[in-house]
């Protein structure tokens, strides 16, 4: 594919600078600390970032005179921000720049000659002092040992005008330094050139001017002693000349090999996608290039698994992030974060995307950049890329482009060579696979709490005789998905059974667990079992599914007509019931079991009695356990959060989060169940016995028809007299004692329930046009909006449910 692009080539190298060494860079703020300290510093004096950073620079730097301790007299005409009393502060008194030599001890060296450059630094930062140091074994020739050699080298200073060389230091102060920022390393780099250029003497006539090389060395030159001598006629003049192609080479390697090897260790600090591009965008910003924006396939972002086949024209990028060394928001417009973007046919970038190769492009001239600009709709790319160097990378994973990096260097920086695109590419593969690895834990993520989603049911706020409020947080912790879970099940006679429990562990097998255990317990609910038989029946099925089954779980049935709860509990934490008369919350104290899973263990279900109005709050011991703390702080705390009074049951669970994770950092998961236990008032409930005679069927559409009416309850009647009917007329055929039950409750809805001692249940069956009977549950089951069966030990229950289009809703229950 022809871009049009200028012919890839690799600039020429740099002449090897006379004079060129390997510097340590060094920035003292006023108290005397360590506020920056170069790769070239740790290599010299052997101590790392990590330690000096933060130390006081005497005890690092053998730099005589531009440090001052307690008690030593200004210079004379110096000045200072700083009073003597600061102990190791700096005097701020060299007025002017300072230099000399010090000899120090290395323990894997031995003794090694530093030469030094000091300056004083004014303005708005914090930065006092910046010392350039180098060592001086590198400029004595091969096989010389004449000390009286050595003595001719020394540091000094010359105007910068000197030496055409000089805008090297204003360009690579950022890149010595990288977490200084651009603004704070020109304006210490003009005052720097003010003051004086750094110099190296070799004579008395001879000066060569220092540049500094990101701290590694570079062994471009070397003495000759065999030209004139200085006017003393005792030492030899310097010459220097250039080192063999290969050093220069092998330094250059050297220099990238460490920027990859320390932006290795700044990404991939986190599994977060974008934090990932994030760190891998900035750090490739000043050291490597002035810009650097990083795009993702949109479906790698948004954690839809691996990529099929490779991008084209339709392929949609999101610009994650974009760093850069202009000033702050100079590209918001041109390239804003967070867009979406399809790149066009004809430029570089679909080029890099599409082969999974880098591009380069040295120098954007005015005319390439109308050509790409010109590809882009309603974008205007030229001020952003012309005459800048161009270097796009393609971020790959088992050879997949997943997204691609930008990077631009500005005019007046060396363009990107043919080393830049092997560094550029070896940035991008070590963050291929850092992101690869993000993909992959955000993609799983995703599917583990799309599964656990679909697990938590749809609680409905409002059941018969209470109401419901949850809510549910997954947990701060890698791999946050768990197995925590609560349901609530409708059960005959108006009863409501609520759950809450907790699989030991977390990720996608605790969840699946929970998926299991959660049906299991509403396949029994609805069989209407004992609290304490469904959790033994639970524990069972447990051991059956295999060894690494535990869980915690509290089962709870609400019947609002007698207002009481009975209550089973396998080694969860002890339910709240807050007292609607007096506000007060109690734990309440039940027999505790072992946990679902460890077997043969006895449960109990306990009787609580409770008055409309009261509140019920179960949770998993996410919500109450912190690190460290006893449980019982957090269930005092869970108590009197649960007391504070609130407007409704969704404020009162929000407070008790509030309360409990004030930050959101709890790293378990955390499932909260509420619910308000309204009752049924007697006036909402009418039972009646009638005899095992045909002559009851009459008797009971009758009572149905009355009652319907006394609750005006006029639309009900005709539907229900006739289920009523049917029901009852099978009671009557199939029951085998003296009486039939029948029973009707208002509530959200009208409920009927007709019991016999027949404990077969009821079938809906297939009646053809021949048949005479077995039409009574396909007519209910037409009629009415639900209907079921239950067996019991004393027979069975068949139901229906009647919608009301003008129920009157209860009224609210004070708090």
């Amino acid at each position: 594919m022809d871009l049009g692009l200028p012919p890839q080539r690799t600039p020429p190298p740099r002449d090897a600078a006379a004079g060129r060494v390997p510097l340590a860079v060094v920035v003292v703020d006023g108290d005397g600390l360590v506020s920056h300290w170069s790769t070239g510093a740790r290599k010299l004096f052997g101590v790392s970032r990590e330690e000096a950073v933060g130390c006081p620079a005497g005890d690092l730097l053998p730099v005589s005179g531009a440090l001052r301790r307690r008690g030593d007299p200004l210079p004379e005409g110096a000045f200072t921000e700083f009073g003597p009393e600061l102990d190791s502060s700096l005097s701020g008194g060299v007025a002017y720049p300072a230099a000399g030599r010090a000899r120090v001890d290395e323990p894997d060296r031995g003794r090694i000659d530093v030469l030094w450059w000091a300056y004083p630094l004014v303005g708005p930062g914090p930065e006092r002092l910046l010392v350039l140091a180098a060592d001086s074994g590198p400029l004595r020739g091969a096989g010389e040992g004449g000390s009286r050699d050595n003595e001719t080298i020394a540091p000094g200073f010359a105007l910068h005008t000197d030496f055409p060389g000089y805008q090297e230091l204003s360009s690579r102060l950022p890149e010595i330094l990288p977490s200084m920022s651009v603004q704070e390393a020109t304006r210490i780099v003009s005052q720097v050139l003010e003051l004086g250029y750094p110099v190296i003497e070799f004579s008395h006539h001879d000066r060569i001017p220092v540049t500094p090389d990101w701290g590694v060395p570079r062994r471009t030159g070397h003495r000759t002693t065999d030209g004139p001598h200085d006017s003393a006629g005792d030492s030899p003049v310097v010459h220097t000349a250039p080192r063999p192609e290969l050093d220069l080479e092998y330094a250059a390697v050297r220099e990238r090999l460490e920027f990859l090897n320390e932006v290795s260790g700044r990404i991939g600090t986190s599994l977060d996608l974008e934090r990932t591009i994030r760190e891998v965008t900035s750090a490739a910003v000043p050291r490597f290039t002035d810009f650097a924006g990083t795009h993702l396939r949109a479906a790698v972002l948004a954690g839809e698994g691996f990529p099929d086949g490779p991008p084209d024209v339709t392929t949609i990028w999101h610009r994650v992030w974009v760093e850069h060394n202009d000033e702050p928001g100079r590209w918001d417009d041109t390239v804003p974060v967070g867009e979406s973007i399809a790149f066009p046919e004809h430029t570089p970038f679909f080029q890099c995307m599409v082969t999974g190769e880098p591009v380069i492009v040295p120098y954007v001239s005015e005319e390439l950049s109308n050509r790409i600009s010109g590809e882009f709709e309603k974008r205007d790319l030229r001020p952003l890329i012309t005459h800048r160097s161009l270097l796009i990378v393609p971020l790959k994973a088992r050879d997949v482009v997943l997204g691609f990096m930008v990077l631009m260097r500005r005019p007046g920086r060396e363009p990107f060579d043919d080393m830049d695109r092997t560094t550029g590419a070896e940035l991008a593969a070590r963050a291929g696979l850092v992101l690869d690895n993000a993909r992959m834990y955000t993609y799983q993520e995703n599917v583990a709490e799309t599964l656990q989603d679909s697990m938590l049911p749809q609680i409905e706020p409002r059941m018969a005789g209470c109401d419901i409020a949850t809510r549910y947080l997954p947990g701060a912790r890698l791999g946050r998905v768990g197995g925590d879970w609560f349901d609530s099940v409708k059960l005959p006679g108006s009863r409501t059974a609520l759950v809450v429990g907790d699989v030991m562990g977390h990720g996608l097998n605790s969840a699946a667990m929970m998926g299991q255990l959660r049906t299991a317990v509403l396949t029994m609910a609805t069989m209407e079992m004992p609290p304490a038989q469904l959790l033994r029946n639970l524990d069972d099925l447990a051991q059956r599914l295999g060894e690494q089954y535990l869980a915690t779980c509290l089962y709870a049935v609400y019947d609002p007509i007698r207002s009481e709860l009975q209550i089973a509990n396998a080694g969860h934490i002890p339910p709240v019931l807050v007292r609607a008369e007096d506000g007060r919350a109690e734990l309440l104290d039940l027999p505790t079991g072992a946990p679902i899973g460890v077997g043969q263990v006895a449960f109990e279900t306990a009787t609580v009695r409770v008055r409309p109005g009261d509140r019920l709050v179960l949770c998993t011991d996410g919500l109450v356990e912190v690190r460290g703390q006893d449980i019982g702080a957090g269930l005092a705390a869970l108590c009197a959060s649960a007391a504070h009074p609130a407007a409704s049951m969704d404020d009162a669970c929000d407070t008790i989060i509030r309360a409990l994770n004030p930050r959101g950092g709890r790293k378990d998961d955390v499932a909260l169940l509420m619910a308000r236990l309204n009752g049924i008032p007697e006036g909402d409930v009418a039972e009646w016995q009638l005899a095992l005679d045909p002559r009851e069927v009459a008797r009971a559409r009758r009572l149905v028809h009355g009652r319907l009416l006394d609750w005006d309850l006029p639309e009900a009647v005709e539907a229900a007299e006739l289920m009523v009917s049917e029901l009852v007329t099978n009671a009557v055929k199939h029951g085998r004692s003296h009486h039939i039950g029948l029973r009707l409750v208002r509530t959200g809805a009208l409920l009927c329930e007709v019991s016999d001692d027949e404990p077969a249940p009821a079938t809906l069956l297939g009646a053809t046009a021949d048949d005479e009977s077995g039409r009574g549950l396909v007519l209910v089951s037409s009629l009415a909006r639900e209907w079921g069966t239950s067996t019991t030990a004393r027979g069975k229950t068949v139901w229906f449910e009647l919608a009301l289009s003008r129920f009157p809703h209860p009224r609210p229950v004070a708090w």
